[in-house]
């Protein structure tokens, strides 16, 4: 089983904004778990704790799910030969609510009265506990800990007749952030938020229809990308029947503004606008912003590289690989004892001392989170013999924890929520620190400035500006008896 959990992973002690899960559908192709198996492999970053796939083969569903990588579990001819149909979906998950279980990995499948249906879900029901307990008391039996069993449960005791308006039914009960990808005997369907919070996307390899977390994984396979699953949207794909519903209200959409900035593979296409482009023009606002004389611009690999060939491009200052990663690390790699780990051995980054030894450095990364990652890679800089280390971050402070499908730390351990910047700087003990300003980020995404009064995405984490009510987390006094809630209810 493939895991990424070394001990000397900089994200080890959640000092990286996570994303919950990535998911992949396809509908009409002989063979269809293979594609998903493909195109779950290419959104593994958005999920690496565990993964499965459900197919239909018009009279039975088959499902293997596994923790672990794709790579590695869905590799055999057995288990693929055993998922078969043209109708499938699948789900690579890094849990924030839920413990860490095979129970919990998704697709989730359950049988209704009305058939078969298996669910992949990323995002965050942020009213699930709430309306787990009602649906406790009303007799229904959980299976897992997920907040996804909660849309099956709301579905299996709608009174609505029909399939499509039971789901909608029980879309229209629950609040916080989805893109969903479910099957039944009749379809498949593909639906968000009416916010828009997570992100999916629709395309086509010849006559079958594709629903991906991300525009990578269509490009993985082949696929033609056809659009955006609008936010409140749901398409329902009969056959080769393709039809789209919005069953709310319009509202003004919000998607997550840290797909730019760290989410997203840079490869992909988020709301027509690239990734990539998105993050060099992040770091060429950093520049713009907070200038700093140095010989070297460095990215932290390796999602700071783009953000840093935006300021070194900007400012003029050479940009250059400064930090070497090794892309070979697993858990299987070595368990090293606590002697080892003081030895300080970098599995996962290594600095280029004959570059940097002498130099003045701009190191460039996407976020600080608890701050033990920032702290250890300007002491590797200064072990390599930098002259000065100056830190310069492509997004604003994260003061605040996200509750819709993040794995984010409460807000007592956001080294932000806890510091200005000057304590900051002091205390990942570089030259210098700054991050780039929230109208800055939103500047890079072609606006003159963030709207105080309808911003475009969802920036909570920098802002605290919640677009959707939080019942669970304001049913309890702190996040901390949050935690302790969920684990009582599970």
């Amino acid at each position: 089983m493939l895991t990424t959990n070394p001990f000397d992973l900089p994200d080890a002690n959640g000092d990286k904004l996570r994303e919950e899960c990535g998911i992949f559908g396809a509908s009409g192709s002989d063979g269809a778990a293979a594609l998903v198996a493909l195109g779950l492999h290419a959104l593994q970053h958005r999920g690496q704790e565990a993964a499965g796939i459900t197919s239909f083969d018009g009279a039975e569903f088959h499902t293997h799910r596994a923790m672990g990588h794709v790579a590695g579990n869905f590799d055999s001819p057995a288990i693929m030969n055993a998922l078969r149909g043209n109708v499938a979906c699948g789900h690579v998950r890094y849990s924030t609510t839920g413990e860490t279980a095979l129970r919990n990995v998704q697709p989730l499948y359950a049988d209704l009265a009305s058939g078969g249906f298996a669910i992949a879900h990323n995002g965050n029901i942020s009213n699930a506990m709430r309306l787990r307990r009602d649906l406790v008391r009303r007799g229904s039996i959980f299976q897992s800990t997920s907040d996804t069993e909660t849309i099956i449960h709301l579905v299996a005791t709608s009174n609505y007749r029909t399939f499509v308006d039971k789901f909608i039914d029980a879309l229209k009960r629950v609040e916080g952030a989805y893109s969903l990808i479910v099957m039944t005997p009749e379809g498949m369907i593909a639906c968000r938020d009416p916010l828009g919070i997570r992100p999916l996307v629709m395309g086509k390899l010849g006559e079958t229809i594709i629903f991906a977390s991300e525009t990578v994984a269509l490009d993985v396979v082949g696929a033609t990308f056809v659009r955006s699953i609008d936010p409140g949207e749901l398409v329902i794909v009969k056959g080769s029947d393709v039809s789209s519903h919005r069953p709310f209200a319009p509202t003004e959409p919000r998607p997550c503004i840290f797909e730019y900035v760290y989410f997203s593979r840079p490869d992909s296409i988020s709301e027509d606008r690239s990734v990539y482009t998105v993050r060099k023009e992040i770091g060429a606002q950093l520049a713009i912003e907070s200038p700093v004389d140095a010989d070297l611009v460095i990215p932290v690999p390796d999602s700071g590289t783009p953000a840093a060939l935006g300021y070194a491009q900007q400012s003029g200052i050479p940009f250059e690989l400064g930090i070497i990663r090794s892309h070979y690390v697993g858990r299987t790699f070595i368990q090293p004892n606590n002697e080892v780990r003081h030895l300080g051995v970098k599995l996962k980054h290594n600095a280029n001392r004959a570059l940097i030894k002498g130099k003045r450095i701009v190191l460039i990364d996407d976020s600080i989170v608890r701050g033990t990652t920032s702290l250890k890679i300007v002491q590797m800089m200064r072990d390599a013999g930098a002259a000065e280390v100056h830190m310069r971050i492509a997004s604003p402070p994260t003061r605040h924890s996200c509750f819709y499908g993040v794995d984010t730390p409460e807000r007592a351990k956001l080294l932000a929520a806890n510091m200005n910047i000057d304590e900051m700087n002091t205390y990942i003990q570089a030259d210098s620190l700054a991050f780039v300003s929230i109208d800055g980020l939103y500047k890079a995404l072609g606006e003159a400035k963030r709207s105080d009064t309808r911003p475009s995405h969802c920036d909570a984490c920098f802002t605290g500006d919640y677009p959707t009510m939080l019942t669970d987390h304001d049913d309890v006094a702190s996040v901390d008896q949050f935690a302790l809630l969920a684990e009582r209810v599970s």
